[in-house]
């Protein structure tokens, strides 16, 4: 099993260089199209070698890596990342993405909680009156 394989199913791949912190994540994302290899829609069990190129969609954030290397083995992160390389265009990408959600407002900031005692009056009438 020391022996580095030629080819490994792209679930445990994707396990494997931590991108997803267990296989049955990884294949539920397979199964849900948000990976692609080489340009096609994929099933966990496909298998991928050196020089493929695989498009991983994690929250939003598209990934784009080049397989590198294989291990059937979930190592440190320092391992993990020699097993792909990420093009440049998709780091800038994903970059400016979290650029551009770190400086927004917060989602819930026009929120006010619940209705106040006077509110609810209001929407009774409001309600009533058609």
């Amino acid at each position: 099993m020391d022996e580095p394989a030629e080819r490994l199913r792209i679930d445990k791949w994707l396990w494997a260089t931590r991108l997803f912190k267990t296989r049955s994540l990884a294949a539920q994302a397979i199964a849900g199209g948000r990976v692609q290899v080489n340009g096609e829609r994929v099933k966990p069990a496909k298998d991928v070698k050196p020089g493929d190129e695989v498009v991983v969609d994690i929250g939003g954030l598209e990934w784009v890596i080049e397989v590198r290397g294989l291990s059937a083995r979930r190592g440190p992160a320092e391992d993990a990342r020699r097993l792909y390389e990420e093009r440049e265009d998709s780091r800038t990408r994903r970059q400016a993405i979290l650029d551009v959600r770190k400086h927004a407002p917060e989602p819930s900031l026009g929120l006010r909680g619940r209705p106040t005692k006077r509110d609810r009056r209001r929407l009774k009438r409001f309600t009533r009156s058609r």
